[in-house]
């Protein structure tokens, strides 16, 4: 359908929408007018994807001169995937209607181990396995060398690419990454080095959050980004906990061991050059002399991850003369390994910050500030002149330098902690030095400061007044839609008492009352007897996961359960895990019916969606609370306190609520689908934790099912699984439209929207 929001035709291509679709798009018009930032929280199952990508394009065709490029950002390639596939759709609708006028350039960009189609290279296991067999095979160097000498391994396709120069382009399209693998195939030209070239050329570019919120890889793909472009980043609930990630840095004793045998490597190597090609060591020195700045003309095959944290006035200083030499930053480097094992060398934790920590290294290993900031840079610079291809194996030695720069950068927002062992493990020695960033807002604030408008969108935003404290930015535009339906599809219940009308909670008191673990398996029992087809269980850890299964297996409660249905578990380890999906889901279609255990914040609870018949029912054991005990997380805490006003209950209670509200809305996919959420947990009944689940959750979740025991829920499940067999109007036929066709929006748009929404 093709209609008009203001001056903006919009080409969507389905026949109907929904009415918070047409909002959405309202609000996101006028934050791209505004050139502002915008927080929308939008239900699950509602068509967000498509709404974006239809409002974005079409304000982008409206506006012929305003060139305006499209950064989507999401958490996995499974959604990059899904993203491109639902834009690729809607290319060919707008192709249809306009013609050669509605052709763009859309690509996915992932790493080389998604790209890569050389056989050779694939074989590695991991990812930077597969970078370091890429750059043995097309650093510039080797292939200087492979041209004087043909017994020098090289990769034909990307030779192919570099020959065919500037004709390798890709016609305009939309281009999954199985589709750039199959191009790149057909044209024997490297998929991947051809993608991180037509990035600058594409309308519509789809990749990884990484890619802009890392330092260290976002100096590399995304700093030739024109500033006007929008930013989308999709699934953005926890945005905040990403941005963090990227700026924090552990060392351990593996690291410093690692570290020192990378020195002694490099040592080698420069004793090897003083030998053989003095001239090359004594003209990094001069370029060093001039500054850094000259790294931005390194090939693409050579480029390195950037640097973590500096700025771009930074990068035109001359580096120190102390570690100008090659001999010389190599004594520096052997000096701080040396200064992070002694450290690493303690009975008691330590928790400190980043002043005192730079003092304390000055002090001790006499490395001042400015020195640590250029370690990074000074350590790739040092690895090109020394021709080292296999970075896989300088992995330690660049944490180091990488911890070294961001201490050296900021002054505040960060915290030093080193402890001994792990909690979980008291007996086992394993000291870890690390540094916490504890303002989200850093790895943040230069895509705001870069970009026109930033978009963040996700089903699970509330409270939305809280992301603008957390990233410190001002949206022109916030807003959480409510989700229009022809039934109540959504059956929302609080669980706060078992059969025998004892509370139940996992309140760290009461988990291992066995009343409350048999209450839990009687639940589920009751509920594996009237539920048909798949129902899935969340649990607040992957230990009391374990221990509560455990409990149910010696209790009998387990058995009884898998009368009724086979029981599935995820696992820490990946390849088990998608496997009992698989299972899951074969259970689920051969009607024999399923049940999967699995765990807040998890893999699954992220990225796996249980749509139709695949989920029926979700239940949410406990209030999945992070570890409060945590010393990272108590300093976050005090931070967020001192700097943001936020109090350390309000973060947590915020924190916990979200992911609960992820793992249940992982059960309705489409307006079409039904399910029942269960939070077994006596303190969901209070106001203050229920409130901050989102508005489409709330708006169902009805006075009458805030107080249940186990019997009583029963009831209202087997009542509202008797609603939904019945047949119904899908458009809404009794006065409230959920579903639009043109006519309908139309009528709506003359009308005032109040009259259907």
């Amino acid at each position: 359908m093709k209609f008009q929001i203001e001056d903006i035709t919009v080409y969507f291509p389905y026949d109907n929408i929904y009415p918070e679709q047409y909002s959405y798009m309202l609000d996101l018009k006028r934050a791209l007018d505004a050139k502002g930032h915008c927080l929308l929280e939008m239900p699950t199952g509602t068509g967000k994807t498509i709404a974006l990508l239809s409002l974005i394009t079409s304000y982008v065709l409206s506006k012929p001169n305003s060139p305006l490029k499209l950064l989507y950002c999401t958490r996995t390639v499974h959604e990059m995937e899904k993203t491109l596939a639902e834009l690729k759709l809607l290319h060919e609708y707008q192709l249809r209607h306009l013609g050669p006028a509605a052709r763009l350039m859309a690509l996915g960009l992932s790493s080389r181990k998604n790209l890569c189609v050389n056989q050779r290279v694939l074989a590695g296991e991991n990812r930077d396995t597969v970078d370091a067999g890429c750059r043995k095979l097309t650093a510039s160097w080797v292939r200087a060398l492979a041209a004087e000498n043909e017994s020098v391994a090289r990769c034909e396709f990307f030779e192919d690419y570099e020959r065919a120069g500037s004709a390798a382009v890709l016609p305009p399209g939309v281009y999954t990454l199985q589709d750039l693998r199959a191009f790149g195939k057909e044209k024997g030209w490297c998929p991947y080095f051809l993608a991180r070239h037509m990035v600058q050329f594409a309308n519509v570019v789809v990749y990884s959050y990484q890619y802009l919120l890392d330092p260290k890889v976002a100096g590399i793909i995304s700093k030739e980004m024109q500033k006007e472009s929008v930013v989308v980043f999709d699934e953005a609930h926890n945005i905040d906990n990403v941005c963090i990630e990227a700026l924090s840095v552990s060392v351990r004793r593996q690291t410093v061991e690692g570290a020192r045998r990378n020195l002694n490597r490099m040592r080698q190597e420069i004793d090897k050059f003083k030998a053989t090609d003095a001239g090359r060591l004594r003209a990094e020195y001069n370029r060093l002399v001039e500054g850094l700045a000259l790294r931005g003309d390194l090939p693409a095959t050579d480029a390195w991850l950037a640097n973590p944290a500096l700025p771009d006035d930074i990068l035109k200083e001359a580096v120190p003369g102390n570690i100008r030499r090659a001999e010389h930053f190599i004594h520096v480097l052997r000096r701080l390994v040396q200064y992070f094992e002694g450290r690493l060398d303690t009975e008691e934790v330590v928790n400190e910050g980043l002043v005192g920590f730079v003092s304390s290294v000055h002090n001790h290993a006499g490395i001042d500030q400015k020195t640590l900031k250029f370690c990074y840079d000074r350590l790739h610079s040092l690895m090109m002149t020394l021709e080292i291809t296999d970075t896989d194996e300088f992995l330690h030695i660049q944490t180091i330098c990488d911890f070294a720069t961001l201490v050296g950068t900021y002054a505040r927002g960060f915290s030093i902690i080193i402890e001994p062992y792990d909690e979980r493990m008291p007996h086992i020695p394993d000291p870890v030095l690390q540094l916490c960033c504890n303002d989200a807002s850093l790895a943040i604030k230069p895509v705001f400061e870069r970009f026109q408008s930033v978009v963040i969108t996700s089903g699970t935003l509330s409270p939305i007044d809280l992301y603008p404290r957390l990233l410190n930015f001002n949206p022109v535009i916030s807003r959480s839609f409510k989700m229009s339906l022809t039934r109540d599809c959504i059956c929302p219940m609080v669980l706060t008492r078992g059969s025998d009308q004892l509370p139940i909670s996992t309140k760290f008191d009461m988990r291992s009352d066995l009343g409350v673990v048999r209450n839990y398996g009687r639940l589920l029992l009751e509920m594996a007897s009237v539920v048909p087809d798949g129902i899935v269980c969340f649990f607040v850890s992957y230990s009391y996961m374990d221990g509560i299964v455990n409990s149910w297996n010696e209790n009998g409660i387990l058995k009884d359960i898998m009368q009724h249905k086979l029981v599935f578990i995820e696992t820490q380890d990946v390849v088990e895990t998608t496997l009992a999906l698989d299972n899951y889901r074969k259970a689920c279609d051969c009607g024999r019916g399923a049940i999967f255990f699995s765990v807040a914040r998890g893999k699954v609870a992220e990225g796996i969606d249980f749509d139709r018949h695949y989920g029926r029912l979700v239940i949410m054991f406990g209030v999945p609370f992070q570890y409060t005990l945590s010393r990272i997380l108590l300093a976050r805490l005090e931070y967020l306190r001192e700097n943001f006003q936020i109090g350390a209950s309000d973060f947590l209670t915020f924190d916990a609520l979200r992911q609960a509200a992820q793992c249940v809305g992982r059960v309705i996919r489409s307006k079409a689908d039904y399910g029942m959420m269960i939070f077994a947990d006596k303190r969901y009944s209070r106001h203050d934790k229920r409130s901050k689940l989102p508005g489409w959750i709330l708006s169902h979740l009805h006075d009458a099912h805030l107080n249940l025991s186990t019997d009583m829920a029963l009831h209202i499940a087997r009542e509202f699984l008797r609603k939904m067999a019945q047949p119904y109007d899908k458009t809404g036929g009794s006065g409230r439209k959920t579903l639009l066709s043109q006519e309908d929006l139309e009528k709506m748009v003359e009308g005032g929207m109040n009259d259907m929404y």
